[in-house]
């Protein structure tokens, strides 16, 4: 899909006059001044990204309350369950919380829903096994908050129920002991975007104040905590959460803590994927290599084992589940692909993605653990909301649906919106999951394309490309690229800067790399300098670009690759096009 090219504009004196009062690189400066960061105070203060700069644990709505109840059921040697969730939010929740009850002595165990048989959250049957099973306490953790009638039935049993959860809530909130939520209604904490996770650190950090009767925790539980920073970075960067405030303190200080305070299924999985020979983790290392291995757990209906990689103190057993876990993504991984090959076919036979204000698609054989991922690549690629339905190979089963949201579209409300269509469906804004009966795809298809289209407007659905600035490649020194680097971590709302350069040649042609072809390499020459660049998962612009005539214009993340113990900058191709005269000058005022 095509997209608006803009570049932002900037205010030399306003950048020179940042540069000058916090002492940083202008391209820094004008970096920081894109993200709306002006105050030089502000700026030092984000650059340095202190892990102190986490607020006290006992701010956090329901975290004093759910920890002092907690903490007696240790006490009294009670038995504790936590439910958690499948995915790789869930996964690192569930070990955080575990590993400090642990830690603690506590009679702990855990409990996941299997993703297929018993799909997201809180479930009636489960509660009720784990009460017959003599459990005293529930705790969820990225899960729960809109579960009332669950939470009616654990009353019922006569089980405490502490619900932590960090989704949307519905009018009713479920009448557990204890609730603990970044957003709960009455409250005014000054983050909302902490994952399930996140979280989970902030109520074991409450429990381990009270543990070491001091705000100030013994160096045993420091060194748990800290381990524990590392999983909660991998929640909030697979989680897609906005990096921002607490979340990039975590995900900056979690990156070092997954190197120096790791557990053993975390250096087991380092190891067989190769990121124990990088001098540093960067998120895309959680998002494209730990969180996906993760996640394969759960989506093949194995998150136990995931959750059991994180919590295991045996070297020998984390070795062998990281080995399992590995092979598992490979066999998502191709699973994945044959699903995107065939919802493709159907947006190319069915659809018409220029005008249609969304995609609703529907196959029999895909894989419900999926198809979220394939739903938020064709989401990006055509800048419309994607809704991927799983069909019963019998025809018995409800439909499994997710949805992955574009231009600006609130799925938690069109989902709402088509309620009376649905069995089921939860999320949030930007992803939301669904059951529905095959016979209602159609009128459900009818009816979601038209609140679409009521509610984006023409100009929101042309995708637009923002770039942060015009950078030629004589500025792209490896010094300059380190230092644009102090901006991260990067990912979800504080995303990779985004520069571009006009007039570029191709060097040599480009090619397909790595496995099926499906990434690209490419040489670019800009003004006497080569620069290589790779574009990840579009090995099928090596044919048009081998055809294009004249120079191009391209748009790019400037990184640093470190191979075999050499560092050179890199690009990071997002798109391209032919040159054209007066395209994009700097702005400038």
């Amino acid at each position: 899909m095509d997209a608006n090219w803009r570049i932002l504009p900037h205010d030399v004196a306003v950048v020179r006059a940042l540069e000058k009062a916090a002492s940083i690189p202008p391209v820094v400066a004008q970096l920081l001044i894109c993200r709306g960061i002006r105050d030089p105070e502000t700026a030092r203060e984000f650059l340095d990204a202190k892990l102190s700069g986490l607020r006290d644990p006992d701010l956090l709505p329901g975290v004093k309350k759910a920890a002092a109840l907690i903490h007696a059921t240790v006490k009294a040697n009670k038995k504790i369950i936590i439910y958690g969730d499948y995915d790789a939010d869930g996964i690192t929740s569930t070990a955080i919380l575990y590993r400090c009850l642990k830690l603690m002595g506590a009679s702990v165990g855990y409990y996941v829903p299997h993703r297929i048989d018993e799909g997201y959250g809180l479930n009636v049957e489960a509660i009720e096994k784990l009460s017959e099973r003599g459990t005293d306490l529930i705790i969820t953790v990225d899960c729960g908050i809109a579960s009332v009638a669950e939470a009616a039935r654990a009353k019922e049993l006569g089980l405490d129920l502490i619900i932590t959860d960090h989704h949307e809530m519905g009018e009713t909130l479920p009448d557990a002991t204890a609730l603990v939520h970044p957003r709960l209604p009455g409250t005014n904490y000054p983050f909302g975007g902490l994952c399930g996770a996140g979280v989970a650190l902030k109520l074991a950090w409450a429990l381990c104040q009270l543990e070491c009767e001091s705000k100030r925790v013994t160096d045993r539980y420091k060194n748990y905590l800290l381990s524990a920073v590392g999983l909660a970075a991998i929640g909030t960067v697979a989680d897609v959460v906005p990096l921002t405030d607490e979340n990039r303190l975590l995900v900056r200080h979690g990156l070092n803590c997954l190197r120096e305070f790791p557990v053993l299924g975390i250096s087991a999985l380092s190891k067989i994927t190769g990121l124990q020979d990088k001098p540093a983790l960067a998120s895309d290392d959680i998002g494209f290599t730990l969180a996906p291995r993760l996640n394969a757990a759960g989506r093949l209906g194995q998150a136990q084992l995931a959750i059991e990689l994180l919590t295991t103190d045996s070297t020998e057993r984390a070795t062998a589940l990281a080995d399992y876990l590995h092979q598992l993504n490979d066999s998502r991984s191709s699973l994945e692909r044959s699903v995107q090959l065939a919802a493709t076919k159907q947006i190319k036979d069915e659809f018409d993605p220029e005008n249609d204000p969304a995609l609703v698609l529907a196959g029999r054989g895909w894989h419900p653990g999926i198809i979220g991922i394939v739903a938020g690549r064709l989401a990006e690629k055509y800048n419309r909301p994607v809704v991927m339905i799983a069909l019963d190979e019998a025809g018995v089963k409800p439909g499994v649906g997710s949805c992955r949201s574009a231009n600006g579209l609130n799925l938690h409300e069109a989902l709402q919106a088509c309620d009376h269509l649905l069995l089921g469906h939860g999320g949030h804004a930007a992803a939301a999951g669904l059951q529905i009966d095959e016979a209602q795809i159609e009128n459900f298809r009818h009816e979601f394309f038209e609140y679409a289209a009521s509610n984006v407007s023409e100009a929101d659905r042309v995708s637009e490309l923002v770039i942060d600035a015009e950078a030629p490649f004589t500025q792209l020194t490896r010094q300059i690229v380190e230092q644009i680097d102090l901006l991260g971590p990067f990912g979800q709302g504080n995303p990779r800067p985004l520069m571009c350069a006009t007039g570029a040649k191709l060097a040599t042609p480009p090619k397909r790399i790595g496995g099926g072809e499906r990434h690209l390499s490419i040489q670019l020459e800009h003004h006497g300098i080569k620069i290589r660049g790779v574009a990840f998962g579009r090995g099928d612009w090596a044919e048009e670009l081998e055809q294009s005539e004249g120079p191009l214009d391209i748009a790019y993340h400037p990184v640093i690759n470190t191979f075999r113990g050499r560092s050179n900058v890199e690009l990071h191709l997002v798109a391209w096009k032919p040159t054209q005269s007066k395209t994009l000058a700097p702005q400038t005022r």
